[in-house]
């Protein structure tokens, strides 16, 4: 607005002021959206919608008087008289200017207070008879007045030094208003208040009690203006210095440039790029480097985003892509490798060796992902660094166990904070190689929660068809992985999920046999213990008989971890003994070994001291070796139940039922009597009830058990005995058979009845352990009932079972065993 415009609308308001001016009970009425008009306020108003325009035309076309209320929902375009306030203000319009687009811009004068009476309906706008509303007088002035009045004034004050827009003037107009109406009126006017408080104020009769309204708004906005002034200062001063920082930057790369010189920035780009180049990335990568190193270029260096870049660029170029080591394949050299490390396992050495063999005649076939699968402790993990030992290549251990985030496979989107690449592309970058040997041990203790399945995103990394473009989420270009040789570690197969376990080719490891764990103990174990214990055999020794004699009866395992454990046990004590002055040398031997490692932990030989009745020794296979398994069968006067105790699983708990049928059956034949089975109970149980017991194998055992009750036959204490048995007596095939041999071995039985189907896995048996176990195959139930309790036996009395070895609950510890 110009400045006679100005003139000429004060003359106008002053013209009004000093004429009264006569306010008919009926006028025109504006709805207006998100504004409260108060007596004395100028403002413009953009008027656009039908209704309201036509009220002005009829406002200027009589005395310029038109009512003006504010609308309770602002979004409502066509209100009715329930959704428009009912006390307003009278307003003058003052100017009215046509717009091209039709609309009109008006600039209204408040004039005076009013209240709707009554709403008349128009056809396209409405006329409202009004009520006039004078401010209540206040009849005297007193000291509470005066200084609530100054109160408002000096808030007035201080928002306006906040904001930087107090002048004298308005400091001369505020001190000039003498009434608190009036005061209240001007302040509210200028106040950003919500319609409703607006509204209230304006509704507010009494002028001091809306003074003090207004008042209270105002030292909130005060706090609110402090607030925000604090704010913006802090912001401005962090612009000011990041400007004043950039200017003298650039100031430094000017002069660096005048010298001949490169600054910190330009160095750092410059190595990038040297870095981008010798890491011969694919072309992929390479261009996603280059990208981001030109962003790198335009940020400022000490921006969070400039951090991000920089840790992807270092993760790029410190990548493999085209680093790798050179396989030296030899077999003899390798073959010479694996026997130095590891003792036995022929039947893994001899698939190790023909991997190798293979590479060496074509080096470009894809890798196959090799899976050992064995109890703890028998050499997996060490195989797998033996294996690159002999193809010099690096060696990377990565565990399994207990991983749930699949994010640990893949890596994290760049979005997070602290994302960084999974843990395959972690190892290569360790390796510095794109062909290390890559160990992935306890595949089969992958966990899944929330986060992901870890188990499916490693699908695509040991998937030879898969592998070559392998994503990974934080560097989200594809890397090849085929030239890595994986090789995964396992206690048992059952949790590995199908589809990971399809692409896996099995090396079963079995445990060790008492003769194999006496020369790894003599070459590996006890120099090992030695060295640690910084002792020398001219100080310790230790007798055959006593290595023997820990094995069989201070161990119990399938491995050889607790051998050396037990072995170190023994080396500590003689440590000590040296260091408090004792004078050597030490010999353990068999008669006194107990004084160094306690009384026997476990004891080899059978449970019972004779043969019984009822009861049966079957053979068990669990994550840590095979194990001898009880079955115990009583008979009690009753009425034919059938009772399983022992905490078994539903397809042993059918073996028992499948026993009973079979007894039943062939009653005649064993010689039972007709009504046995309607007055008597059977009880079938086996000992170590805590653990969780579940397979097909012990069925011949319980049948042979229950056999043995019915005909009061004991059975041969030195037979243990493994197969499933059908409802037709015959012994089907079971699996496992290796590691359950060596059980019965480390318990003392000299015979084992096994399927006749199963007869080719003796040869993968160790030749001392068939030295030392008879193994007899049969087709049916009754060939194993002729072997284990005979024809010709005389009736002996039932007794009761011996106790149970001792240190029943050490088993516990090897989780569900599998009969």
């Amino acid at each position: 607005m110009a400045e006679s415009d100005k003139e000429d609308l004060i003359r106008l308001i002053d013209d009004n002021e000093e004429r009264e001016i006569e306010i008919p009970g009926r006028l025109p009425l504006l709805p207006v959206r998100d504004v409260v008009i108060f007596t004395d306020m100028v403002l413009p108003l953009y008027i656009g919608r039908d209704p309201s325009m036509r009220a002005i035309e009829d406002a200027m076309q009589n005395n310029r008087l038109i009512f003006l209320a504010a609308q309770k929902d602002p979004m409502t375009e066509e209100p009715n008289s329930k959704e428009i306030y009912r006390v307003g203000t009278v307003c003058r319009i003052l100017r009215m200017l046509k717009l091209p687009d039709g609309h009109f811009k008006v600039l209204i004068h408040g004039i005076e207070k009013a209240k709707v009476s009554r709403f008349v309906n128009k056809k396209t706008y409405y006329h409202v008879n009004i009520d006039l509303i004078p401010d209540r007088s206040v009849e005297e002035i007193d000291l509470e007045h005066q200084a609530l009045m100054r109160n408002v004034r000096e808030n007035c004050e201080k928002i306006l030094n906040i904001k930087g827009e107090y002048t004298g003037e308005i400091g001369m107009l505020l001190d000039e208003i003498e009434h608190p109406g009036k005061l209240a009126d001007l302040v509210s006017s200028n106040l950003k208040l919500k319609t409703e408080e607006a509204q209230g104020l304006l509704e507010e009769e009494d002028p001091v009690q809306r003074l003090n309204q207004v008042n209270n708004y105002l030292t909130r906005e005060v706090e609110l203006s402090t607030v925000q002034a604090k704010i913006q200062s802090n912001v401005r001063d962090e612009i000011s210095k990041n400007q004043r920082d950039y200017f003298l930057r650039e100031q430094v790369r000017a002069i660096h440039k005048e010298l001949g010189e490169q600054d910190e920035r330009s160095a750092e780009v410059e190595d990038y790029r040297s870095r981008i180049k010798k890491a011969k990335m694919p072309k992929e990568p390479a261009k996603e480097a280059e990208k981001q190193l030109k962003r790198l270029e335009q940020m400022h260096p000490d921006s969070s985003e400039a951090t991000i870049v920089r840790t992807y660029l270092d993760w790029l170029v410190e990548l493999p892509w085209s680093r790798s080591t050179k396989d030296v394949i030899d077999i003899p050299h390798a073959k010479s490798v694996l026997d130095k490390n590891h003792y036995s396992l022929d039947r893994v050495k001899d698939r190790i060796l023909e991997y190798l063999s293979v590479r060496k005649l074509n080096p470009g076939k894809k890798g196959q992902i090799l899976c050992f699968v064995g109890p703890p402790g028998v050499g997996k993990t060490s195989l797998g660094q033996s294996i690159a030992d002999a193809m010099n290549r690096k060696f990377f251990r990565l565990s399994l166990g207990g991983i749930r985030d699949e994010a640990e496979i893949r890596g994290h989107r760049r979005t997070y904070i602290g994302a960084m690449p999974g843990r395959i592309l972690q190892g290569l970058r360790y390796c510095n190689s794109n062909n290390p040997v890559f160990m992935m041990d306890e595949i089969d203790k992958i966990g899944m929660d929330f986060r992901g399945d870890p188990s499916s995103a490693l699908l695509e990394a040991l998937d030879p068809e898969q592998n070559t473009n392998f994503s990974d989420h934080f560097v989200n270009m594809p890397f090849d992985l085929s030239r890595v040789l994986f090789i995964l570690t396992a206690n048992m197969t059952d949790t590995i999920p199908p589809a990971l376990l399809d692409r896996m080719e099995l090396i079963q490891l079995p445990g060790y046999t008492e003769e194999e764990k006496t020369v790894i103990a003599e070459r590996y174990l006890l120099p090992r213990q030695l060295s640690e214990n910084g002792l020398t055999t001219d100080y310790f020794s230790l007798s055959p008989a006593s290595l023997s004699r820990i094995i069989n009866e201070y161990t119990s395992e399938a491995g050889l971890r607790n051998l050396e454990r037990e072995i170190a046990a023994l080396c500590r004590k003689v440590a000590r003994k040296i260091a408090e002055g004792q004078s050597g040398p030490f010999r353990v031997t068999r008669g006194n070994l107990h004084t160094y490692l306690g009384p026997p932990q476990y004891i080899p030989e059978l449970d019972q001291d004779e043969s019984q009745m009822g009861l049966a020794t079957g053979l068990a296979w669990t994550q840590v070796g095979g194990e001898v398994l009880y079955v115990e069968v009583s008979l009690l006067e009753g009425k034919g139940e059938l009772i399983i105790t022992g905490q078994l699983g539903e397809v042993m708990q059918e073996s028992a039922r499948a026993a009973v049928s079979y007894a039943r059956a062939h009653r005649e034949a064993l010689g039972v009597k007709k009504n046995t089975f309607d007055s008597l109970d059977i009880h079938i149980h086996v000992p170590a009830g805590a653990i969780p017991k579940d397979g097909p194998s012990a069925g011949i055992a319980m049948a042979t058990a229950l056999i043995s009750a019915l005909t009061r036959r004991p059975v041969d204490k030195t037979v243990a005995m493994t197969g499933e048995v059908s409802l037709r007596g015959r012994i089907l095939p079971v699996g496992g058979l290796r590691e359950k041999a060596i059980g019965a071995l480390r318990f003392g039985i000299n015979t084992i009845i096994i399927p006749q189907k199963n007869k080719p896995e003796l040869s993968e048996i160790p030749k001392n352990v068939r030295r030392k176990i008879k193994f007899i195959p049969v087709n049916t139930l009754d060939e194993a009932i002729e072997v284990a309790i005979g024809k010709d036996l005389a009736k002996t009395p039932q007794r009761a079972p011996a106790k149970t070895r001792t240190k029943t609950a050490a088993k516990s510890q090897t989780g569900k065993e599998k009969a």
